[in-house]
């Protein structure tokens, strides 16, 4: 899920294992929508690539996250890996686009 409002990628604690032996750099306290407060592990360099987009090498945010109704985890899309890619979200196509250039201000 795409989500402007959060800084990092960030992703369940439970596939921390899966990205092999990544590089702590820090933990981080975090506030989430509904007010939920809780402390998440920053860990890096983690190559990262939106279907469709350019790779990029940044950092991932992995917190305690409980899985949807489905039983999924819901990762989040930050806006430091949008920015880096770069894209934009189309809010009317409800859909990711290439921005054209970069803002250089």
């Amino acid at each position: 899920m795409v989500d402007t409002g959060v800084t990092y990628l960030t992703l369940p604690d439970a596939w921390k294992e899966r990205l092999g032996d990544l590089e702590k750099i820090e933990n981080v306290d975090f506030q989430t929508a509904n007010g939920e407060i809780g402390t998440g592990a920053v860990h890096g360099p983690v190559r990262i690539q939106l279907e469709g987009f350019r790779p990029i090498f940044s950092e991932v945010l992995f917190i305690e996250m409980r899985t949807n109704k489905e039983g999924n985890y819901e990762p989040l899309v930050g806006y430091i890996p949008l920015e880096q890619i770069p894209v934009a979200v189309d809010m009317l196509g409800h859909r990711l686009v290439k921005v054209r250039a970069v803002d250089l201000k």
